[in-house]
């Protein structure tokens, strides 16, 4: 069974909505160091992130994992092309939250744990859209 892009960032989403629960951090404006975005496989990702993967997806387009370390919990992907990635991203970038995109590789979790993230792995940090307006309205 082949999996698509769209069920892939779907599943991604689902897992960060679950991990930070819809909500979105406070901007630290902390001057930071970025080190040069790492590479390597999922495992070496997640090796330089301190944290031991819990393979969710492992497929030939996508290897996707729950991580968790001392900062907390936050997916793990890896990409076997640039184009699957920038897909991966911009659609599940509709569903709010923080990204860290490296080579081949994204880091989603809450804004604090992506930042503190970017200082070990490199990498660029995008934003999701924020649906927060969305919830204040009533029935």
């Amino acid at each position: 069974m082949r999996l698509t892009t769209a069920r892939l960032a779907t599943g991604a989403a689902v897992a960060l909505l679950t991990l930070t629960a819809c909500g979105a951090g406070k901007n630290g404006a902390a001057a930071e160091q970025i080190p040069a975005t790492r590479t390597g496989s999922l495992e070496e990702i997640a090796s330089d992130a301190h944290c031991a993967p819990d393979m969710q997806t492992d497929a030939d387009e996508i290897r996707q994992a729950i991580c968790k370390n001392k900062e907390g919990k936050f997916v793990l992907a890896t990409f076997a092309t640039d184009r699957g990635q920038r897909e991966w991203v911009n659609e599940a970038k509709d569903y709010g939250g923080f990204y860290l995109v490296g080579a081949k590789w994204v880091a989603v979790g809450d804004q604090k744990l992506v930042r503190t993230l970017r200082g070990t792995l490199g990498g660029t940090l995008e934003v999701g859209t924020n649906h927060a307006a969305h919830a204040s309205h009533g029935g």
